[in-house]
């Protein structure tokens, strides 16, 4: 039996407000992130994610406040991610009450990182963050697909794919694949690179970066993804996560 497909708004949190902007720039204010996500868990969110876009240590004890407020008001998974480092990192979002955590520019400095927080905490906490991009200039990946840092700004040179099988063989549990080239474009999911991490990878995938119309998430399904995640056309009301379950539900799959 096939597991629900889950919708999950993501909010990217900068100084404690939500803000969205294109491929991580011209970011506009998207209002307070506790009462953004206690009306995302009224509508019907399977998930919350979590995203500090500064990440800077200044802003480290504001991030925790903003996930142990909101943990008291919803009963969803909580997903949080941007600067983790370390494993203290990762047990310090989970006792604020985080039930995942995200890691991305980490992971890539220090893959063992990957191991280390799933042997302590379990695979199921952890969650690989890939920002990825069709490649560009001179270095060529297998794929075609490559691995950025810096949203977007700083190529890698690594191959999306083969980076997310080593993350699922080192102990990751999911996958937030986020397309660099369509993220904030509201023009859909990039199919062609989540049909391409399907075949690579065994762990679910969450499909993120594109969503603009409610007929944009059912192909994401299609493509691979065993979620699909947005911000700013729940941020902005231009989709409501029941209009994007209920065009899941037409599309054959099954919702919570």
């Amino acid at each position: 039996m096939s597991l629900a497909v889950r919708v999950i708004p993501c909010l990217d949190v900068d100084a404690g407000r939500v803000v969205k902007g294109v491929h991580f720039e011209h970011l506009r204010d998207a209002g307070d992130p506790v009462e953004l996500a206690a009306e995302y868990y009224r509508q019907g969110a399977d998930e919350l994610t979590f995203l500090d876009v500064t990440a800077s240590s200044s802003g480290r004890a504001t991030m925790l406040d903003v996930v142990t407020r909101t943990a008291e008001q919803i009963f969803i998974p909580l997903t949080v991610g941007g600067g983790v480092r370390s494993w203290e990192d990762v047990d310090s979002l989970l006792r604020c009450g985080a039930d995942k955590v995200s890691i991305n520019t980490a992971a890539i400095a220090d893959p063992a990182l990957i191991s280390r927080i799933a042997d302590r905490f379990g695979n199921q906490v952890l969650v690989l963050s890939v920002d990825a991009r069709r490649e560009r200039g001179e270095r060529h990946t297998v794929s075609g697909f490559e691995v950025t840092t810096m949203g977007g700004r700083h190529a890698t040179g690594i191959d999306t794919l083969w980076w997310a099988k080593r993350a699922q063989d080192l102990g990751a549990g999911e996958i937030l694949l986020n397309s660099m080239d369509a993220d904030g474009t509201e023009q859909g999911f990039d199919l062609e690179m989540i049909a391409a991490m399907r075949r690579r990878v065994d762990i679910p995938i969450i499909a993120s970066g594109g969503a603009g119309r409610v007929e944009d998430f059912p192909p994401a399904i299609k493509a691979g993804a065993n979620a699909v995640l947005a911000a700013s056309v729940f941020h902005f009301g231009k989709v409501s996560i029941a209009e994007v379950k209920g065009a899941l539900q037409d599309a054959g799959y099954e919702v919570r």
